[in-house]
């Protein structure tokens, strides 16, 4: 089962772009709960770190 690539690009910016804003989320949040920010944060990094891997998987595929 293969994934369009319409299917394959709307899914890598909304994992770049929600990374992006959870990360914002989680350097804000660090003031207030320590815990908290950082793990939002950390999720938030993955999420953008997965898009930008998909983002190179994408540009070798045929």
């Amino acid at each position: 089962m293969t994934l369009l690539t319409a299917t394959l690009d709307k899914l890598i910016w909304v994992l770049v772009y929600a990374g992006l804003f959870v990360a914002g989320l989680g350097i804000w949040m660090m003031d207030h709960h320590v815990v908290m920010g950082w793990s939002a944060f950390v999720l938030g990094g993955g999420a953008c770190i997965a898009g930008v891997v998909l983002i190179v998987l994408r540009a070798h595929r045929p």
